[in-house]
């Protein structure tokens, strides 16, 4: 623990969760003085019949809503303003948002433009949101981005293939509504990538120089959960504890990088994904073992710890060889679950790695790292994913 260390904690969202919670919904609403309600959801989710649950509620309550499915995998500005136009010219007052992360973020950054001039590449960085948003209820459908209590919105610029951060406190839903049922219907190789997209959170958070003992806590358990529970809800979608640990664990490791941001993994993944569009989650287990390994001497300690949370056996192991355990759990845990592509499956060439490595090295996440990196250094850890 850190002594001199100033720590500040702060999480303005209230959590509702438990099995069939969804059911809560209409009285949350009126908690939170919704007159007319906008859902935001993707076409997947729509399809997967969880928005005719949420319409259906608001039925039985007569609570007047309007519908928004304009959303790409990859969350863009073009989703929030046509989600912001429509809220406006129905008069909406409060925004859902259903789905994974790019429900989410969209929601929130739509719950912001409701009660803020200008546009929201004008809110672009931290605390640069002059008020409080219109209420969010975030309801997610997949066990990765914890974008229901976060502080950011992650946001494809397509025309400048560019990913644009909003953080801000008034960024935060109002509730955040965690139903385990509703992960169900979510295939197998979207619960690896975004249960891996959890793990990257709570373990680049556990490790970095910003973490303090209330993040060390809720990610030390985060992982507990994933190396308990990701394989069988990857295995058995219908794995009800399965699908609630990680739920759990998608939420906690979120709560625990809030306020402490992440490492390489995450640098890397934010260009990478806004140039080749590989899947957030897909990315970041790819990265997660090579970054690691760069990582180590950065801090032994906690990465022979993680070996343990991982069930290796590390008795009788120098600390560095006990490190290093943590790296073969995880890579172990990647090949497990399904994700064996690299950064050549989808394009990635040698002529990219400046573009990429200069992009990352202006994330905030490279200076929490617990090792220091240059350029070369993150160039290297990608080609080690170039075979």
């Amino acid at each position: 623990m850190k002594l001199r260390q100033q720590v500040t904690y702060e999480i303005p969202t209230r959590i509702e969760y438990g099995i069939g919670s969804i059911r809560k919904l209409p009285s949350l609403i009126e908690q939170l003085q919704g007159s007319k309600v906008l859902i935001v959801s993707d076409p997947g989710v729509q399809r997967a019949g969880v928005v005719d649950q949420v319409s259906q509620l608001l039925d039985q309550a007569r609570l007047p809503y309007v519908l928004f499915t304009d959303i790409k995998a990859d969350p863009d500005l073009t989703s929030v303003d046509g989600g912001l136009a429509l809220a406006r010219q129905e008069g909406c007052n409060l925004v859902i948002g259903i789905g994974g992360g790019s429900a989410l973020d969209i929601s929130k950054a739509i719950g912001i433009m409701l009660a803020n001039s200008g546009h929201i590449r004008d809110y672009v960085g931290i605390n640069k949101v002059p008020n409080q948003g219109a209420p969010v209820i975030a309801i997610p459908t997949t066990a990765g981005t914890g974008s229901e209590v976060t502080i950011w919105s992650v946001l494809s610029d397509r025309e400048h293939k560019v990913k644009l951060s909003v953080g801000s406190t008034y960024n935060c839903p109002a509730i955040a509504l965690l139903d385990p049922e509703l992960t169900h219907s979510l295939p197998a190789s979207v619960t690896a990538a975004t249960g891996m997209d959890a793990l990257t959170h709570a373990l680049e958070s556990y490790v970095n120089k910003a973490t303090h003992p209330i993040s060390e806590a809720l990610a030390i358990h985060a992982m507990k959960l994933i190396a308990k529970s990701l394989r069988t809800a990857v295995a058995q979608g219908d794995h009800i504890e399965a699908r609630a640990d990680m739920l759990y664990a998608s939420l906690l490791a979120a709560m625990a990088f809030n306020s402490t941001r992440l490492g390489l993994s995450h640098a890397l993944a934010l260009p990478l994904g806004a140039h080749f569009h590989i899947p957030h989650g897909t990315v970041n287990a790819m990265l997660l073992p090579e970054v690691m390994e760069f990582n180590l001497i950065g801090n032994l300690p906690k990465y022979a710890e993680i070996a343990a949370i991982f069930g290796e056996r590390t008795e009788g192991l120098s600390q560095r060889e006990a490190a290093m355990k943590s790296v073969d759990a995880i890579r172990r845990l990647k090949v497990d679950v399904g994700i064996t592509q690299t950064l050549t499956d989808y394009g990635v060439r040698e002529e990219h790695l400046t573009l990429i490595a200069d992009a990352a090295m202006t994330s905030g996440n490279v200076l929490v790292n617990p090792r220091g990196a240059t350029v070369e250094d993150l160039k290297a850890i990608c080609r080690q994913l170039m075979v």
